[in-house]
């Protein structure tokens, strides 16, 4: 199957998956007395990933992503993936988002954790602490906003890669 008919597939369920995020969005995530975000989520789309290190093994890297803003710069969603080596995968996470960073209107920072699935088989060992597939992650990334609705992404993912993207708030 063409590794673009599998990405598509794969983001089938992630309306399935944003649900179950849900559990890990509860209001007490939220900061007392914050003022209300003007915008409730925000979606991500990854057409690219640079490897640190070449591989003849990686694959291109697709991701779609969407979390929930939350009061206090709080935020906690899903992404669906295909990984390095072209395994359907899933990162399921809660995170801070920090805007101005340095005094520059435009530029934010967020940082990320939650549980990682879908390195499995020959590939399980390629991320740290995995046990049948899922492991912990924590992925810091910087955006630069280029208007209130669009910004660009770039997330960090450990020694392994580089990851770009587009982001828009709903």
């Amino acid at each position: 199957m063409p590794q673009w008919r599998r990405f598509l597939i794969l983001t089938l369920p992630l309306s399935l998956c944003l649900s179950a995020s849900a559990a890990l969005c509860p209001s007490s995530l939220a900061v007392k007395d914050a003022p209300e975000t003007q915008y409730r989520s925000e979606w991500l789309f990854s057409p690219y990933t640079y490897h640190w290190s070449y591989s003849a093994e990686h694959k291109p890297v697709f991701l779609v992503a969407a979390h929930e803003l939350l009061p206090g710069g709080r935020l906690c969603g899903a992404s669906l993936f295909s990984n390095s080596f072209g395994q359907p995968s899933a990162y399921l996470y809660a995170g801070q988002q920090f805007d101005h960073v340095g005094g520059v209107q435009a530029l934010s920072i967020k940082l990320t954790a939650g549980v990682l699935y879908g390195y499995v088989g020959e590939y399980q060992d390629k991320v740290p602490f995995n046990h049948h597939g899922f492991s912990p992650a924590i992925i810091p990334s910087a955006g630069y906003a280029l208007n209130p609705r669009d910004s660009l992404q770039v997330n960090l993912l450990g020694k392994a890669a580089i990851m770009f993207g587009f982001a828009r708030k709903f």
